[in-house]
């Protein structure tokens, strides 16, 4: 991947600008109109939320979308449209993101609603009593009534943290919701959604200089506040294997997780990519060892699966990280011969490493992957944004490719030795209609 030519800019405010200009980005030679993708990045996510509030960094991001200093409700919905473009929020363990994509003749109208938002949302008892049942509902779609919902990112965590940063169920609990006020909703924005919390990339087919004069004109006078100092949400290694049991009333097979704390993906970077090999050879694709042996093979389980980061993407988080497998199997096959032949793979790799063929396998698909995804200006825009935010490069989005392939068979074997079964969680879904993990 071609670095990209990166321009950084910040406010007085205390607002951090990241520029990709890719004068390629949409023209006619790739058959499209000229496109530029907007987002910015707040330095705030589920760990950041406090004790009483679950869901809270969540249900903001949807207020977020409610109207503004300036604008009605929907109003950024109708611009954005009818420009041409799309828009979306997401809210994450140590951030949240919001972003449109248009075309870039319509640059200036994204960045007017972006500083409008940030500095002014309109957050009254009607906006915040609408989100709240929006996000209830959101949670019983995605949650309560669909089998082996929330698991594993919502149900692993408490069995594998004893932290409530690390451990809550950042989805939120509805009687936390419910409770939430406008002044709480007021301090949350106050606290967090300053300009100097946060990071605004541009990226596509921009002009750079034009594009700094309209990111003054438009947050240049967004009004500087206090930036909240980040805690550490560090906490020990497990010293033992912890188990936990959660009865799925929908889920029509037993199921199992297990979770292990993965070196710091900003300290240890190197170490952290080693282990996003290592779940590639595990289960990536119908030649990784665990699709071969438990699905294929043995006839195991009828699913299964291992990655690095809880929300499901590598590098999406700070320390502490997780590295999950999750396995769905037949009543008859007890979950501890699941986790054995797990332990058994993670052994083989542990002692013997992979193969060279596994691992051009696993490195290039991954290498090819990173180059599709910012081949999409919207990929491209919110990756060198969390990039940015976290790490504090943006450029290490081009370099990833070339950092994956330099991991080695000896890399992937200590990541594996790490993998201990007397430091993780173990969690057990029951299915509907068998307190013991049974069929109905």
């Amino acid at each position: 991947m071609v670095e990209p030519q990166l321009h950084r800019v910040t406010l007085p405010n205390g607002l951090r600008v990241v520029l990709a200009p890719d004068s390629a980005a949409g023209q006619a030679s790739s058959g499209q109109a000229p496109v530029v993708g907007v987002s910015v990045h707040y330095d705030v996510g589920f760990r950041s939320e406090p004790e009483g509030r679950t869901g809270f960094a969540h249900l903001f991001e949807h207020l977020m979308f409610q109207g503004s200093e300036s604008l009605e409700k929907l109003a950024h919905f109708r611009h954005v449209q009818g420009s041409g473009g799309t828009f979306n929020g997401s809210t994450h363990q140590d951030y949240t993101d919001y972003f449109q994509v248009l075309p870039s003749a319509a640059l200036e109208r994204a960045l007017f609603l972006e500083a409008d938002r940030m500095r002014a949302p309109k957050l009254t008892e009607e906006n915040l009593a609408n989100q709240v049942d929006v996000v209830k509902e959101e949670i019983r779609l995605n949650v309560l009534n669909r089998p082996y919902g929330g698991f594993p990112w919502i149900l692993l965590p408490p069995v594998l943290y004893s932290t409530f940063a690390n451990a809550h169920n950042g989805y939120g609990d509805f009687t936390d919701l419910e409770q939430a006020t406008v002044d709480d909703c007021a301090a949350f924005f106050d606290t967090f959604y300053s300009p100097g919390n946060a990071v605004l990339t541009v990226a596509g087919d921009l002009d750079v200089d034009r594009t700094i004069k309209l990111i003054e004109k438009h947050f240049g006078d967004v009004p500087a506040r206090d930036v909240p100092q980040r805690p550490s949400f560090g906490e020990p290694f497990p010293t033992s294997e912890v188990r936990g049991k959660h009865a799925d009333p929908h889920a029509p097979l037993p199921a199992v997780a297990l979770g292990y704390r993965l070196p710091d993906p900003v300290g240890e970077l190197d170490a952290y990519l080693a282990n996003v090999v290592l779940s590639g050879i595990l289960s990536d694709g119908d030649a990784s060892r665990l699709q071969q042996r438990l699905v294929h093979g043995e006839a195991l389980v009828v699913d299964v699966s291992a990655g690095t980061g809880l929300m499901g993407a590598p590098l999406d988080a700070r320390d502490p990280d997780t590295f999950t497998f999750t396995a769905i199997h037949t009543p008859d096959v007890g979950v501890e011969r699941v986790i054995g032949a797990i332990d058994e793979e993670i052994d083989k790799l542990a002692t013997e490493g992979p193969s060279e063929e596994e691992l051009h396998r696993v490195t290039a698909r991954w290498a090819a992957s990173l180059h599709r995804e910012h081949d999409r200006v919207v990929s491209r825009t919110l990756d060198l944004g969390s990039a940015e935010l976290l790490h504090g490069r943006a450029e290490l989005i081009a370099e990833l490719p070339e950092r994956i392939g330099n991991v080695r068979a000896q890399d992937v074997a200590n990541a594996a030795k790490e993998l201990r079964s007397d430091a993780r969680a173990v969690l057990e879904i029951e299915p509907a209609g068998d307190e013991n993990g049974g069929a109905a």
